[in-house]
């Protein structure tokens, strides 16, 4: 570059005339208004020499952001004069089919990988969402969203760690068309309980018409029914606030007969005698049952003095005998308590005498 060399600046709009030069980086260009600007010689581009024009001169980088951006303009312009694509609506597809899958991340590490969900909606509706898990008797929104017509949508992953907090989860649902008129849907809120054993088992996650994965597919609305919907009401609203949520509990049996032997009363605290399955539950869930049958046993018999109970707890580790010790230090204080009978019950039962 030499004084007298027409230039045109690189990260800007206009160039000049070359003028004069400052030290080895510094280049002053007289512009079309007679003015000196002081540029970096590497933001100059030649595009005249000796009054010759340069040949094959190259774009600057300003001429292309500027192509760029009326190319991106007319796009635009494009999208918006675009008629919105109508969906295409499937047999059958006007009754509401909804589902929920869990996939593992890595089938082969069941129990330590993560897992996906996702939201199947197997209809012609738009469905707007709100997918929840309940904490502490009250609900915390995961993911709100819309999902299309006859499409599946990611929802979230999380880790083995994180699954007892999805024990109880929701969705909430409302359906609709667009830019069509619809036969009315009601809006639904159904609860699914998530049983925490099958994520461990390779059999819980099938073969399924939504994804080349196997999956553990969970049915949320059938047809426009709803599996298992909530029924919010104020007394239903009052009630979880007052006592401990008691839906989807196990099925209880029936009482076990309490057997009485020399007026000794026998409760069998096993829980294979108070449920009939214990399908999802931990062992905390567990010992809160069987603490729950003791207490129940002691309010029946607190009126009758002298009583002797002698509850059933098994030998095992220990954990249902120490918590019955627990409760009885602490609630009933002034009841008298020892080892049942070694030769009748083994190490297996605690006595209780009602004072």
């Amino acid at each position: 570059m030499k004084i007298g060399d027409k230039v045109r600046f690189l990260n800007a709009v206009g160039g000049g005339i070359v003028k004069r030069f400052q030290g080895k980086d510094i280049v002053y260009v007289e512009e079309e208004d007679g003015f000196e600007t002081p540029v970096l010689l590497r933001e100059c581009i030649i595009v005249e020499s000796n009054n010759m024009p340069v040949t094959n001169t190259p774009k600057t980088v300003t001429q292309t952001v500027e192509t760029k951006i009326s190319e991106t303009k007319k796009i635009e312009e494009k999208k918006i004069e675009k008629k919105p694509c109508e969906v295409v609506e499937v047999p059958g597809g006007d009754r509401l089919n909804v589902f929920l899958a869990f996939l593992p991340m890595d089938i082969k590490n069941l129990g330590k990988c993560n897992y996906e969900v996702f939201l199947i909606n197997s209809s012609n509706y738009y469905l707007f969402f709100n997918y929840m898990n309940r904490e502490n008797n009250a609900w915390n929104s995961r993911c709100k969203n819309t999902i299309e017509p006859n499409t599946q949508l990611f929802i979230e992953e999380f880790s083995k760690e994180e699954l007892n907090n999805l024990e109880h989860i929701c969705l909430q649902l409302m359906a609709y068309k667009e830019n069509k008129p619809f036969s009315l849907k009601n809006p639904h809120s159904v609860e699914i309980r998530l049983d925490g054993i099958k994520f461990y088992k390779l059999h819980s996650f099938r073969e399924n018409d939504f994804f080349e994965d196997d999956a553990l597919i969970y049915p949320v609305v059938t047809n426009d029914v709803p599996e298992r919907e909530i029924l919010i009401s104020a007394a239903d609203i009052q009630e979880a606030m007052n006592q401990k949520a008691r839906v989807d509990r196990p099925m209880r049996k029936q009482a076990p007969q309490q057997k009485t032997t020399n007026q000794i009363v026998e409760v069998d605290l096993h829980i294979n005698e108070l449920l009939d399955t214990t399908s999802g539950m931990n062992n905390t869930d567990i010992l809160n049952v069987q603490l729950e049958k003791f207490r129940e046993i002691m309010g029946q018999y607190k009126s009758k003095k002298g009583q002797k109970i002698v509850f059933i707890h098994g030998k095992g580790e220990g954990v249902l005998r120490n918590a019955l010790i627990q409760e009885i230090k602490t609630k009933y204080k002034n009841y008298p308590y020892q080892d049942a009978s070694f030769k009748e019950y083994g190490f297996g039962a605690t006595m209780i005498t009602i004072k």
